[in-house]
């Protein structure tokens, strides 16, 4: 073999790896940007979970919220009082509460490894002890991935408007 023969040789298979690697950098491109713009398993499940969580408060159904939240679970109120679950769930047993909507709008996850922070903004309505109310507010929800489940362990609301 020649020396130029050599050489063209060594150069189409530098030039075949350079083009399978620029192919492959092209791909892998594509596949976070198509991951990036849409929600991952985990951020579906937890909106899922938050929305599970809402109709669970207005039927009052306590068993669905305690296995959603941690037993170290801790929930501040948009008037500062601060619960643990144990409070939490009492309170959400609260027969003088009546809501007929508890909605969440605007949410997002922020996913880290082994645990996600979902923000919102929320909607309720309905009677407390017989007088109405309406609320529209922001929520910080902080759930851990632990036992092969999500448990939120962390929510906290704030008030924007009554």
């Amino acid at each position: 073999m020649t020396c130029w023969h050599k050489r063209l040789v060594r150069n189409r298979a530098t030039n075949v790896l350079f083009l399978c690697c620029c192919f492959l950098g092209v791909l892998q491109a594509a596949a976070q940007s198509a991951s990036s713009n849409s929600p991952s398993a985990d951020e579906s499940k937890l909106i899922a979970l938050e929305n599970a969580w809402n109709q669970a408060q207005l039927h009052h159904d306590a068993k669905a919220v305690q296995d959603l939240i941690g037993d170290d679970f801790v929930y501040t109120d948009y008037d500062g009082t601060v619960m643990n679950k144990g409070q939490f769930l009492a309170d959400l047993r609260d027969p003088a509460y009546r809501a007929t909507l508890i909605a969440n709008e605007n949410v997002k996850v922020f996913p880290y490894q082994n645990v996600a922070i979902v923000i919102g903004i929320y909607h309720t309505k309905g009677t407390y002890k017989h007088e109405p109310f309406e609320h529209y507010g922001r929520f910080t929800d902080t759930w851990i991935f632990r036992n092969f489940t999500w448990q939120c362990v962390a929510s906290h609301t704030t008030l924007i408007k009554k």
